[in-house]
């Protein structure tokens, strides 16, 4: 049963969390307005598709500062609490510092699963939105930078298929100096080689010029050439070279098969999705951390006031999020271990969180 107590701090905790989301939302707002509005103009983009634009701004930018957003709020309300002496009545009637943190953990929990479903399913679709947007309109060349590098494109089908083109155009679904190679038991098999390969969405078929298959017999290879050739196969051209962004647009489930896929393929970028991945139960659990740092940071009435200990929550805040961003770009760059770089910011500022705890409840 929550008392009195709990549910009076539980209400602050939420409303003070969803007045700086409404507070900070607009300044982003009307900063990335200011940004890009000569570009907008310039482009002649509708205002329908503006509008879209911001709607998925709103999701993705509150996605991506949640952590600041809920430290923040936690900071200033409790420091009310302190400077007006709430807290010591609080401790003073015989309750715990742990009890007291309970309303605290709760909102916590709320937040917590609030942010987990939104990275499942929310905010992945507000993130291609947003992604697609920008690199249709806003930045220049944007169709060709929104795909990692198209030329000399090696990947690995399934177990025993590998496919080698030496570029593509996901525009006109058009690859030159196209391979496939097919093996058993660790030997050739087979291999077809084109200089180009089309797609034809009407029958889903690709199209290839100059053809040739080699079969690879015991006692001599057959050779198959023709001018061109129609045929089906497994693949699709556009997977070659997935856009740069691809991670954050998949729910869960569809996260989970993408990175399958691109393991089986031999995909030189797996460390970027798997970071995505493990960001989508880092964050959630982040705000347990973040709350009980706020509230230890927070709950002493200091000479500063509610100044000091907001100069304290920023650092700190900004702290968190500057080892997420590096060791997340760490591990997208090199081979750090992905799930390593991700929790690492929680583990670090887990035992903080521990220790400002013990000396707060003191």
């Amino acid at each position: 049963m929550l008392t009195i107590i709990d549910r009076y701090i539980l209400k602050r905790y939420l409303a003070t969390f969803a007045a700086m989301l409404l507070m900070f939302i607009p300044i982003g707002i009307v900063i990335d307005v200011s940004e890009k509005v000569n570009k907008m103009i310039e482009n002649k983009i509708p205002l329908t598709e503006i509008a879209i634009y911001y709607f998925h701004f709103t999701i993705y930018f509150a996605n991506s500062l949640f952590p600041i957003f809920l430290f923040l709020s936690i900071i200033w309300f409790t420091s009310k609490l302190a400077n007006n002496t709430e807290i010591i009545a609080i401790l003073g009637s015989g309750i715990s510092f742990s009890r007291f943190l309970r309303p605290y953990i709760i909102g916590a929990s709320i937040i917590s699963v609030f942010v987990l479903l939104m990275g499942f399913w929310v905010v992945p679709a507000s993130s291609e939105g947003f992604n697609n947007f920008r690199y249709t309109y806003l930045k220049g060349g944007g169709q060709d930078q929104v795909r990692g590098d198209n030329t000399d494109v090696y990947r690995q089908i399934n177990d025993n298929e590998f496919l080698y083109v030496n570029s593509f155009n996901p525009v006109s679904k058009l690859a030159f100096n196209f391979a496939l190679e097919k093996f058993k038991k660790e030997k050739l098999v087979s291999k077809i080689t084109a200089s180009r390969i089309k797609w034809n969405p009407k029958d889903s078929t690709y199209t290839m010029y100059d053809y040739t298959k080699r079969t690879v017999g015991s006692l001599g290879d057959k050779i198959e050439k023709m001018p061109e050739k129609n045929e089906k196969f497994s693949f699709d051209l556009e997977d070659l070279t997935p856009v740069i962004y691809i991670a954050e647009t998949l729910s869960l489930t569809e996260l989970y098969d993408f990175i399958d896929k691109e393991k089986q393929r031999g995909s030189s970028n797996i460390n970027v999705y798997m970071v995505v991945l493990y960001k989508k139960f880092s964050v959630p659990v982040s705000a347990f951390i973040l709350t009980i740092i706020a509230v230890s940071v927070s709950s002493m009435k200091r000479r500063g006031g509610m100044g000091m200990n907001l100069t304290i929550g920023i650092a700190l805040a900004f702290a968190y999020v500057f080892f997420d961003k590096i060791f997340g770009v760490l591990a997208e760059k090199s081979s750090f271990s992905p799930l390593i770089a991700v929790w690492f910011p929680n583990l670090i500022f887990g035992i903080l969180a521990i220790f400002l705890l013990r000396n707060a409840k003191r």
